[in-house]
């Protein structure tokens, strides 16, 4: 049976976040233990996204985009853009911090924002890696069209297909983009999975799926995925996470005195500078 759950709502202001994982049904999806749906939005003249510095450990965070511009900043002197269909690959190991802007000279027209970052946990040999930021450009990503489906592989693989992203453990992660009555069955090699339509409406094996909504195919489903009306939706899991996982702010670690050293770390500020931030978010208070 297919079990469909609607996401958690944030208003942070000027962008409205949508958190599709975790929740009590699916508290993770092969490795991904946070998905964020980010938008649609287009920001007034002068405003952008601005998320100051901030720290992570134990996961990579992957950030794709249908619309807009994302500057990231960190801690490894990395300076990048991400523009729709690149992919972002951030790794934090034993630690990283990072900050997310819209650039300041793209402001001026009112800059439109629409896009999904996710967090995988790294496997528990992995949660101590050095740091690592690779930006992949949209050109290198395999991307393929089907009967009115268009599939772009992010990481891992799927239909024959694999990204050049660098992943850890068995992924599935892929942009499907569906023109109105096309359909395409859902890759099945993997253990676990997951579909989120940030956009559209559609149906799976024939039961309808109201857009910005996680979907869950149930064991042995076909999931056949169908658009009504053009459709966008992310494809995602993988292997099961190899140990349960503490989750706690922006730290991923399978060891809770792991989370608490972090804290600490941040506060004494032992994860560097990033060059052109002078802000940066503090530790939350619980």
């Amino acid at each position: 049976m297919t079990t469909i759950i609607p996401p958690r709502e944030h208003d942070i202001g000027n962008l409205v976040v949508r958190r599709a994982v975790p929740t009590i049904q699916a508290r993770s999806v092969g490795p991904f233990v946070f998905v964020d749906h980010m938008g649609p939005a287009v920001f007034e003249p002068g405003v952008g996204v601005d998320v100051r510095p901030h720290p992570h450990i134990g996961l990579a965070t992957v950030t794709f985009l249908w619309s807009g511009t994302i500057r990231h900043r960190d801690t490894l002197g990395s300076l990048q853009d991400i523009n729709p269909g690149d992919v972002n690959w951030m790794t934090a190991g034993r630690g990283i911090a990072h900050s997310e802007r819209t650039p300041s000279e793209l402001r001026e027209g009112g800059q439109p924002l629409h896009g999904m970052q996710t967090w995988v946990a790294l496997p528990k040999p992995h949660e101590e890696t050095d740091p690592a930021f690779h930006h992949h450009a949209a050109a290198s990503l395999p991307r393929f069209e089907r009967r009115g489906a268009i599939l772009r592989v992010i990481a891992g693989r799927a239909y024959g297909e694999e990204s050049p992203v660098r992943v850890f453990t068995d992924t599935l992660n892929v942009a499907i983009d569906l023109d109105a009555d096309a359909e395409i069955a859902i890759d099945a090699s993997h253990p676990e999975r997951a579909l989120y339509v940030l956009d559209g409406e559609a149906q799976l094996d024939g039961a309808d799926i109201p857009k910005r909504h996680l979907v869950l195919p149930g064991p042995g489903s076909p999931a056949i995925l169908r658009a009504k009306t053009p459709v966008k939706a992310i494809l995602f899991g993988g292997e099961p996470l190899d140990a349960p996982r503490h989750l706690w702010w922006n730290f991923v670690s399978s060891s809770k005195e792991r989370i608490e050293q972090a804290k600490q770390d941040w506060q004494d500020g032992r994860f560097g500078e990033i060059q052109g931030e002078t802000e940066f978010i503090p530790l939350p208070e619980r």
